[in-house]
């Protein structure tokens, strides 16, 4: 992919970068269409490949595919507002990571770090074949562990919607006007040499 430090999706890298990284973001309009089997392996796949302490790759994933038995436990964890729009997404996730290392059971202080690693792989992925990622918190994670048989050692991290891109046009009032591209910091606030500065 090329690199570029001029604008793409009304974003302005300060340095330059890959494209990927600015036309990567997370859209609600989904279209609603099927993704295949082998397309969400593809993404799973990528993010199999992340960094992860000692090698452990803590994470999981619990996903359901649309119109399939698996939809609606996991659909149903969601709050009313990601409902409404996630309705048209292709595929949920759950992602999840261990807690202990395997190969010693001793508490791993990085298992979040690294899922999130394997997430943004996932993501990255789901852009190079035209789907949208769209990461989430606003759903009851207490009713994950249980309704998915999470064990007690696992820690629920996030949610994620997948699906083809779709018309802004059809997400409900109040959501519209904020499906754009996001902006970032600059690098000045979240870099810092030597010592930590606010």
């Amino acid at each position: 992919m090329p690199t570029t430090n001029k604008e793409r999706n009304g974003r302005k890298p300060e340095f330059p970068v890959d494209e990927i990284f600015l036309d990567r973001w997370s859209p609600r309009a989904m279209s609603g269409e099927k993704i295949s089997k082998k397309e969400i392996m593809s993404l799973f796949e990528a993010a199999r490949w992340a960094p992860s302490a000692y090698n452990g790759q803590p994470w999981r994933f619990i996903y359901a595919l649309r119109e399939t038995p698996q939809w609606e436990p996991i659909y149903g964890l969601m709050s009313e507002f990601n409902q409404q729009w996630t309705k048209n997404a292709s595929a949920l996730i759950v992602v999840i990571s261990q807690n202990n290392f395997e190969h010693n059971g001793q508490p791993s202080i990085t298992h979040s770090f690294d899922a999130g690693a394997a997430w943004e792989n996932l993501a990255l992925q789901g852009s190079f074949l035209g789907y949208v990622t769209h990461g989430m918190s606003g759903f009851d994670y207490g009713k994950a562990k249980k309704v998915l048989g999470i064990p007690e050692d696992y820690t629920v991290e996030a949610m994620i919607a997948i699906g083809k891109p779709g018309k802004k046009e059809d997400l409900p009032d109040g959501m519209r006007e904020r499906e754009i591209p996001s902006p970032r910091k600059n690098i000045k606030e979240i870099v810092f040499e030597g010592k930590f500065r606010k």
